[in-house]
């Protein structure tokens, strides 16, 4: 059963490390399970879990946030300790969204399923292999590579 985009969400005032191994655990994952789905060394997801590092650059960052299967934005709030607010349905219209720009706050709705704009039907998963859009950060989805704007 997958757990709920909720239950992967910092926790306020959670550090960088508690996290990822909170994560990690709920997710049933080693160390070297995750070093090896993030694309990282034993020795940093280690560093990273131990609190000696506390920021990561873009790609490490995308390939932890791939392999816990949470948006790259929950790994920037713990590194700057600040509050992420959870949004209920990452949702993105594929004729107005310019890639690599946040959602409409109005696409995020939980009751919105056309674009205010434009009519068009929103979108929530990959138009290719149809896995949920974790982060709208890149315009390419992380499981096929295809763009999300494309069909």
């Amino acid at each position: 059963m997958p757990l709920l985009q909720q239950e992967l969400a910092p926790n306020p005032e959670e550090t960088l490390a508690n996290y990822v191994r909170r994560v990690r655990i709920s997710l049933g994952m080693s160390q070297k399970e995750l070093a090896g789905r993030a694309g990282l060394h034993l020795q940093s997801v280690g560093k990273i879990e131990r609190g000696q590092t506390t920021r990561l650059k873009q790609v490490p960052k995308s390939g932890l946030a791939y392999a816990l299967s949470v948006p790259v934005e929950y790994l920037d709030a713990v590194c700057k300790g600040v509050a992420v607010e959870v949004i209920a349905s990452l949702k993105f219209c594929p004729q107005c969204w310019v890639p690599g720009t946040p959602p409409d706050s109005m696409w995020t709705h939980p009751r919105s399923k056309h674009c205010f704009a434009c009519g068009s039907q929103l979108r929530d998963r990959c138009g290719s292999c149809k896995e949920l859009v974790a982060s709208l950060k890149f315009r390419f989805c992380p499981f096929c590579g295809k763009s999300y704007k494309g069909d």
